[in-house]
């Protein structure tokens, strides 16, 4: 056998093993990195675009004393804003790596996780922050409106 016949022996198995190996790593990267950015950027985006939403809502609306409608307010902004902006922000990226099979896996996932998190944590983090700041605004400005009245 010469080198030749050698090269020609092994090249098919190359090719194959090659070939079987981008496949795998191709949908393994495509699935691990949507499922991945999904989770990452629903979860960035609904804690750090819902949280000051959220509070300056909340500030704002508490200094106006307009409570029935704030809880409405946060909870469709944040949920709206959050869901946008994670769906576009996971295309954007799964289109700029140019995989077609993370395009659509990342369009299901940002929007069932987006959905499933943001809900959960904007309803969360909503009533929270609101019975919060309601409370500790209303007793800051009673101290502060009782101190200018009693001076």
């Amino acid at each position: 056998m010469s080198g030749y016949d050698i090269c020609n022996l092994f090249l098919p198995i190359y090719l194959h093993i090659d070939l079987f190996i981008f496949i795998y790593l191709h949908i393994y990267l495509s699935i691990y990195l949507s499922i991945y950015l999904s989770i990452y950027l629903s979860s960035f985006i609904a804690i750090y675009l819902s949280l000051p939403l959220s509070t300056f809502i909340a500030i704002y609306l508490n200094i106006l004393n307009v409570k029935s409608v704030s809880i409405y307010l946060i909870l469709y902004l944040s949920i709206y804003l959050s869901n946008s902006v994670s769906i576009y922000l996971s295309i954007k990226f799964c289109i700029y790596l140019s995989i077609k099979f993370c395009i659509y896996l990342s369009i299901y996932l940002s929007i069932y996780l987006s959905i499933y998190q943001i809900l959960y944590l904007s309803i969360y983090l909503s009533i929270y922050q609101i019975l919060y700041l309601s409370i500790y605004l209303s007793n800051s400005v009673s101290i502060y409106l009782s101190n200018s009245v009693s001076i």
